[in-house]
């Protein structure tokens, strides 16, 4: 018996596997990317969350690709919440789908699936070939767990223990939960439960306490997700616990407060399913309890987004570490008065470079003593500047240039110039934190002569960086010339200490492996140095134009 309910569950999530698979193929990109584009609406992250959720049929998937897009500064922790809402009252469409009884038509459905996923030469037919598939697969699986099952009606034991979670609304929230948390599939142990009922082992009083247990489990795949991640995106991984424990406890609660509430439930969802469907099955009962109360639940919290948002601040306190995406201070309208767009383009430049000035401080420390955070943070800041960069260059382009005054243009072209050295230096410190990775992976070690050279060009570099964002925000002129200066001494700098390196190794004091590196670290830095540098050259032509 246990094989046969266990190799049903492992069909049936083999099943919304492949259909799943099918489904993301046939419009991940533009599921995600619709994702991606959402606004401060609450109401349209509510929307995109079902729509998402309902093609995909996994809450979970949805949910940790919302976990991502925080993590990665696409969506704010509001945003996130609404699109979390969405995607609980999408998952009910499982429950739906799995109320249907079409068992009958599994291995049609097999067969077909079949011949167009292996033998269809175009992608698209492929794709919709794996999700008639997995939709065939699914049903096979359920019809497997409902025949094991059957048996198991006979048993007064087992239908006593069963019967006991009517009785206990709270131990049939823990099984719900616990059985979803083993799993990591709501679905599955919605498709357990389901076959349960379909064939009269336990009945829908003792099933919806299960039911409400399933949608606090489900959260756990989020939670997973999150570890690693930043706080904004622990934050939103909280919010789908707290949204989906508060639901459910408030009415478990209402279990015991009043009485024959089952009942009140039941006829409440039985009229409303008696509007739509003649013959109301127990199946289609429930699955109907499901969309009910995750479509009341939604509408009840999604006033308090606000609310949530401050609750799971205080759940999960710290300082906000996210970085936005994109631009900050610039925006299109602002073309229509290029004098105030380049004031804002200013504003824009010196937060790419503070971006870039964090990424050298970490790059620097992370070669130190490698930190796996601190590695993850410089790499999560170069895709923000690569991005930041693309941004800025499409805006520079729109500037209406044919009426604009010749000093503006200029000054554009300086901002322009300078965001391509601001985004070489990012690359450089994103290198040093490959060579921290290599480093440490290879176990490589430094001679005591070797880390004093390092930590003097690390040191020197830092200087020249706060004296760049100086220069970029004060025009304090007086740098530029130190900046050269600098520029030249590191050029001097960088022949001494290869030199010194290549006795080192004569002397056999050094190691040839940690030798590539301690050079490359070097070219690194004295590369830094003249991206300063050539921001100076363009400050100083800046002046010579008389535009600054």
């Amino acid at each position: 018996m246990l094989f046969g309910l266990f190799g049903g569950l492992g069909l049936f999530i083999y099943g919304m596997k492949q259909m799943s698979e099918g489904l993301q193929k046939a419009a991940g990109r533009k599921l995600k990317h619709l994702l991606g584009l959402l606004t401060n609406n609450r109401f349209a992250g509510l929307a995109v969350g079902t729509l998402v959720t309902a093609v995909v049929q996994s809450s979970s998937a949805t949910t940790v690709m919302v976990v991502g897009f925080v993590n990665a500064g696409l969506m704010t922790l509001a945003q996130s919440i609404g699109v979390i809402m969405g995607a609980n009252i999408g998952t009910t469409i499982t429950a739906q789908l799995i109320a249907f009884k079409l068992s009958h038509y599994s291995l049609h459905a097999i067969a077909i699936g079949t011949g167009l996923y292996l033998f269809s030469k175009k992608d698209r037919s492929k794709q919709f070939g794996q999700i008639i598939l997995g939709f065939g697969v699914i049903f096979l699986g359920l019809s497997i767990m409902k025949d094991t099952m059957e048996p198991l009606k006979d048993s007064e034991v087992f239908v006593h223990m069963m019967g006991n979670f009517g009785k206990s609304p709270l131990l049939g929230l823990l099984l719900g939960t616990g059985v979803t948390i083993v799993l990591q599939s709501s679905s599955a142990s919605m498709g357990i439960l389901m076959s349960l009922l379909s064939v009269g082992i336990i009945d829908y009083w003792s099933a919806v306490p299960i039911l409400l247990g399933e949608n606090i489990g489900t959260t756990i795949t989020a939670i997973l997700s999150s570890v690693g991640a930043n706080l904004t995106a622990k934050r939103a991984a909280a919010a789908h616990f707290v949204f989906n424990f508060l639901g459910a406890s408030v009415i478990i609660l209402l279990f015991y407060l009043i009485p024959n509430f089952a009942n009140v439930i039941h006829n409440i969802v039985h009229s409303i399913s008696s509007m739509f469907i003649v013959d109301v099955t127990a199946e289609r009962l429930l699955a109907n309890t499901h969309t009910f109360f995750n479509v009341i639940n939604t509408l009840v919290w999604i006033p308090f987004v606000g609310f949530m948002v401050n609750l799971v601040k205080r759940i999960i306190p710290g300082e906000e570490t996210s970085i936005k995406r994109g631009l900050t201070f610039l925006d299109e309208r602002m073309l229509e008065t290029p004098s105030f767009a380049i004031d804002q383009l200013k504003s824009e430049v010196l937060r790419m470079y503070k971006i870039t000035n964090d990424m050298v401080d970490e790059a620097i420390m992370a070669f130190k003593d490698t930190n796996d955070d601190l590695v993850k943070a410089v790499r999560n800041k170069e895709e923000i500047i690569n991005e930041l960069e693309e941004d800025l260059v499409t805006f520079l382009t729109r500037f209406p240039r044919n009426t604009m005054a010749e000093a503006d243009v200029k000054t554009v072209d300086m901002y322009y110039a300078m965001i391509d050295d601001i985004e070489s230096i990012a690359d450089d410190a994103f290198d040093v934190v490959e060579l921290a990775v290599f480093k440490k992976d290879n176990k490589i070690s430094f001679s005591n002569e070797a880390w004093e050279t390092l930590n003097d060009n690390f040191a020197f570099i830092n200087n020249l960086m706060e004296d760049g964002h100086q220069l970029i925000d004060k025009k304090d002129l007086s740098l530029i010339d130190k900046i050269i200066k600098g520029e030249e001494k590191m050029d001097r700098l960088l022949l001494e200490h290869r030199s010194g390196h290549m006795k080192r190794l004569g002397y056999g004091i050094c190691d040839p492996n940690a030798g590539i590196v301690y050079l490359e670290v070097l070219d690194e830095l004295e590369h830094i140095s003249d991206q300063l540098a050539d921001i100076s050259h363009s400050i100083t032509e800046a002046r010579t134009n008389k535009i600054l």
